[in-house]
């Protein structure tokens, strides 16, 4: 692996791709540690220091996909997560809108209008958040416990707060797409991993302080080793995949026989990524920002009670429940098994002992839902190992083997990886992976 690292940089254009994707995480880091103007450095830095990791869910996601950058109301404090909200958005609204879905059959040029579209879109998700995320801040609301975040509250110092981190959330927008034009892997997961990455040295000091003395130390080696073991799971599962043979029959093109061919359609275990549990959690937060801004009813103070720590069974529960419910629910939209069939028939493909037409679509709904009932399950067992880790060591919720940081660290490594080695390849390299 060494030699293959050696070997990337001795090739000019894969070292100045990988030198530039480097340079926009230094710039996209540099960005995440700037305060907005009108906050008060040093008390929000006091606030994070002394905050007992009480948030849940969303808030604690939005807080890691943008590197800690959130809690320090910096200018890049909204992260990558406006626009993935954007990108989930547009990508369900095209089973429903027929415009949408027409342009993205059309191909090359049809992406680049729901990519134009996406792009709206995050703007739109960023002034919404900035402001609400402001408005907290504004009330001694953002950091549980803490008062005198900004200096002022009057109009104008909030607008500048709220233009300040949506055209941060602009410019991380741009920062991704360069990344992928002209560097190497997918912009956006790349500045993802940046962003969880950041945040592993400031789980692993919270799980050393949450033992006295030399059992601290103990108990973080513990984590380490617990963490690498389940992270070795976690890429075991992220490759597995069903691999369904397809057969497409000869033709007679031009006097000759053509075609024949066998290949595969590869269904992995995991079909819906990291997306059910981002929705889980998003629709987990719902209630802890009810009872935030209504505390004194009783109905926040009773969804406070259930809701607003992640170790109440309550959550858990529900929190497993919903993960599951949303996994079956995504992979029925992005995979759809009658346009595969009909696509299949269209080009003379089939599956050998299944008939071609509505035969086929029934097999491949089968095989997908025997597939989702394990991965929605694995999906949601490895999301709960921050409960499980706030319950055992009184860890926060920036647990740094946390089970969406390790998807989001093992997808994306996976990847770059794989696009890394594809370039060596071409160069007549051996690669990574062997």
């Amino acid at each position: 692996m060494l030699q293959a690292f050696a070997n990337a940089f001795r090739t000019p254009d894969l070292r100045n791709k990988i030198l530039f994707s480097l340079g926009i995480i230094v710039i996209f880091r540099i960005g995440s540690a700037i305060p907005i103007p009108n906050v008060n450095v040093q008390q929000v830095d006091y606030c994070r220091a002394m905050a007992s990791g009480g948030q849940a869910g969303f808030a604690s996601m939005l807080n890691m996909f943008s590197g800690g950058a959130l809690l320090r109301l910096a200018i890049f404090a909204l992260g990558v997560m406006p626009y993935i909200t954007a990108s989930i958005i547009i990508q369900l609204m095209t089973v429903v809108i027929p415009r949408l879905e027409r342009l993205r059959k059309e191909g090359g040029h049809g992406q680049e209008q729901i990519t134009q579209y996406t792009r709206y879109l995050t703007i739109l998700l960023a002034i919404m958040q900035s402001t609400a995320y402001v408005t907290l801040a504004v009330n001694d609301q953002l950091i549980p416990g803490c008062t005198g975040l900004v200096y002022s509250s009057n109009l104008f110092p909030v607008i500048v707060m709220i233009l300040t981190m949506t055209a941060g959330t602009s410019l991380v927008m741009w920062m991704g797409e360069l990344i992928t034009e002209k560097g190497v892997g997918n912009g956006m997961s790349v500045l993802i991993f940046t962003s969880v990455a950041a945040q592993f040295p400031n789980g692993l000091t919270s799980v050393r302080q949450s033992r006295p003395g030399q059992e601290g130390w103990v108990v973080m080696g513990l984590v380490v080793l617990v963490g690498l073991a389940v992270m070795a799971a976690v890429v075991f599962i992220e490759q597995g995949q069903r691999r369904v043979r397809v057969q497409y029959a000869k033709k007679m093109i031009g006097g000759k026989l053509r075609g024949g061919t066998s290949t595969y359609i590869p269904i992995k275990v995991n079909q819906a990524g990291v997306i059910p549990v981002i929705f889980a959690s998003s629709m987990l937060y719902l209630p802890v920002m009810f009872s935030t801004f209504n505390p004194n009813s009783k109905a926040a103070q009773w969804l406070g009670r259930y809701f607003g720590t992640m170790s109440h069974p309550v959550y858990v529960i529900t929190y497993f429940l919903l993960i599951i419910l949303f996994a079956y629910f995504y992979v029925s939209i992005t995979f759809n098994t009658e346009e595969i069939a009909d696509n299949m028939k269209k080009y003379g493909g089939f599956i050998p002992g299944i008939r071609a037409g509505r035969p086929t679509e029934r097999y491949l709904s089968f095989v997908l839902s025997r597939l989702t009932a394990p991965g929605s399950l694995y999906l949601a067992l490895i999301a709960l190992i921050p409960s499980i880790a706030f319950i055992l060591f009184q860890a926060n919720q920036n647990f740094p083997f946390g089970g969406t940081s390790l998807l989001i660290i093992v997808g994306v490594g996976l990847d770059t990886i794989k696009q890394i080695e594809s370039k060596l390849q071409q160069h007549n390299y051996e690669g990574f992976l062997r």
